[in-house]
């Protein structure tokens, strides 16, 4: 399987926080986004890859093929960060096989039929319910904006 270092939920995928915070803490050298509109959009795709730092691999997969993409052989030297805008991808990516020991809660906006969960993090039903999923299968979720802050635990939410 891949050496996933770090996994996060944000809407936004690549932007500030990602570029200067998470990926030099982890020494990412490679952004994996699962999320099957963008790996449709060959424009979406560019600018993303337009804004990850200098050697910084990007690539983004349907849930489907990111799932065989993860699966692939261990690299210790390949450091990936995961992206996706919704933990139903990530809860998505376990039921697939795919082993996380954690998922960050990152930015997700309100919209439509999410609701405030915990701090800049808005979840619908079926958002929340993919989370209370990966924690039953021993997945630690937890919200964290940045390195730097504390990090905060989301059990008690659920």
């Amino acid at each position: 399987m891949k050496n996933i270092v770090f996994a996060r939920v944000d809407d936004r995928l690549i932007h500030g926080e990602v570029v200067t915070a998470w990926t030099p803490s982890y020494s990412i050298n490679h952004i994996v986004i699962i999320d099957d509109i963008v790996a449709s959009d060959p424009f979406q795709k560019r600018i993303l890859k337009a804004l990850a730092p200098t050697k910084v691999r990007v690539d983004a997969f349907t849930t489907e093929e990111g799932i065989a993409e993860l699966k692939k052989p261990f690299n210790e030297k390949e450091r990936v960060l995961l992206l996706t805008k919704t933990p139903i991808t990530y809860a998505k990516l376990v039921e697939g096989g795919i082993e996380l020991p954690q998922v960050n809660l990152g930015g997700m906006g309100i919209r439509e039929e999410r609701k405030p969960f915990i701090k800049n993090v808005a979840c619908d039903e079926a958002e929340v319910d993919a989370i209370r999923q990966m924690v039953d299968k021993g997945v630690h979720v937890f919200y964290q904006l940045v390195p730097e802050q504390r990090l905060i635990e989301i059990t008690n939410l659920l």
